[in-house]
């Protein structure tokens, strides 16, 4: 064989060693995506007022940043008034384009901040992959808590299963003695009806301290203790934090507990005005009695049912029955034979006598600490109103 021969040989042979060599390594891995949580402040309607939040995936093999906003509900979806009663409402996890997701918030001047999180390249792959799985439209609905399973427990559930339960840990030992009562009010505060909602509708469940695992069911307070929380290495796992949006509308208010002379001070008052109207403004004030037995009986009747009836579990044993008691219904009849200037039955003197002992009932839990329920102003205005009216029309000879 010649030379030449001989070199062609070696050469192919070299160019097939080195095209096997080529093939026998790994393809080099995708970039990981880029993991974060998009935070959005409050806004006009009331089922914005606790703000919101989403997590944003950033792929680099994708067109764009994905947001995935567990918040979406639809208001003409068949049922979905009766669901919101029974509190068995459905939400939904939507996976778009960040742009599209931040629109709306734009719009409506809400604010929006993003934290760039320090995931590790599995970690964030893990996370981009149950997001993507749990965005399917078999998967997308679930069944919504205010407190315990919202928008904001599912952004934190989801970062906390790819960190391997870091999160959890760092959280669970930490509280700031805030109830879901006292977050409540404070962020309801600007709207004066909805604080008195929330107010009179929460039971003593929602006076239990809660830890900062539980109050993260706010996407602010989620938020800020993201800044806190560190990898077990001791990173910080916020490594970069940026506006996107101003806040236009009003920020999130500060708590300020209430005192309680002013209900006090309210509750002697409109018991020491009853007592002095009743023999000059007799009919005026069976007409105030009247609109206050509707008032506080309609709301217990709501109370009782919403107890008896839905899974509103915040809701539940309500010691505000024995203030709002559904049996002031029962003593309508009686205000209107005052009305009519007659002497009212000898039911309508029981049930006053009855209605006022349950009010004075309502003091015994605070009293005993027995898993007080924060009602102190609520007692403090309506007993002596209910024992004015005990005291005025009790005593009377029925006819």
């Amino acid at each position: 064989m010649r030379r030449i021969d001989v070199l062609h040989l070696l050469a192919a042979l070299l160019l097939m060693l080195l095209a096997g060599l080529a093939r026998a390594q790994p393809a080099p891995a995708a970039p990981a995506p880029r993991i974060g949580v998009l935070t959005m402040g409050p806004g006009e309607i009331f089922w914005e007022r606790f703000g919101h939040d989403a997590i944003v995936v950033d792929d680099p093999a994708q067109s764009g940043p994905i947001s995935y906003n567990f918040g979406y509900f639809d208001m003409e979806e068949a049922g979905f008034v009766g669901r919101f009663i029974r509190g068995r409402m459905q939400y939904m996890l939507v996976a778009l384009p960040l742009g599209d997701d931040l629109q709306y918030y734009r719009d409506v001047g809400r604010g929006a901040r993003l934290q760039w999180l320090d995931f590790d390249p599995a970690q964030a792959r893990q996370l981009a992959a149950a997001l993507a799985e749990n965005a399917k439209p078999e998967h997308a609905r679930y069944r919504y808590d205010y407190y315990t399973d919202n928008c904001a427990t599912r952004v934190r559930d989801a970062l906390d299963r790819a960190l391997g339960g870091q999160l959890r840990r760092q959280l669970e030992g930490r509280s700031s003695g805030d109830t879901w009562r006292t977050e409540s009010l404070r962020l309801a505060a600007p709207a004066p009806w909805m604080w008195l909602g929330f107010d009179i509708a929460l039971g003593p469940s929602a006076d239990i301290a809660l830890n900062r695992w539980q109050q993260d069911f706010l996407p602010r307070r989620l938020a800020d203790d993201l800044r806190k929380v560190q990898r077990a290495d001791g990173r910080p796992l916020v490594v970069a934090e940026t506006e996107l949006l101003p806040q236009r509308q009003a920020a999130e208010p500060d708590g300020h507990p209430g005192a309680l002379w002013p209900w006090l001070l309210a509750g002697v008052l409109l018991a020491s005005l009853t007592l002095a109207f009743a023999e000059r403004h007799p009919r005026a004030l069976a007409s105030f009695a009247g609109m206050a037995w509707v008032l506080c009986g309609t709301l217990g009747l709501v109370l009782a049912l919403a107890w008896g009836f839905t899974d509103h579990r915040a809701l539940w044993a309500n010691r505000n029955l024995l203030l709002f008691d559904p049996l002031c219904l029962l003593l309508l009849p009686g205000a209107w034979s005052l009305l009519r200037g007659r002497a009212p039955s000898a039911r309508f003197r029981t049930l006053l006598i009855v209605v006022a002992a349950l009010a004075a009932l309502a003091c015994l839990p605070l009293w005993l600490q027995l898993q007080p329920q924060r009602n102190g102003h609520w007692v403090v205005l309506l007993l002596p109103l209910h024992a004015a009216f005990a005291k005025l029309w009790a005593a009377r000879k029925h006819a």
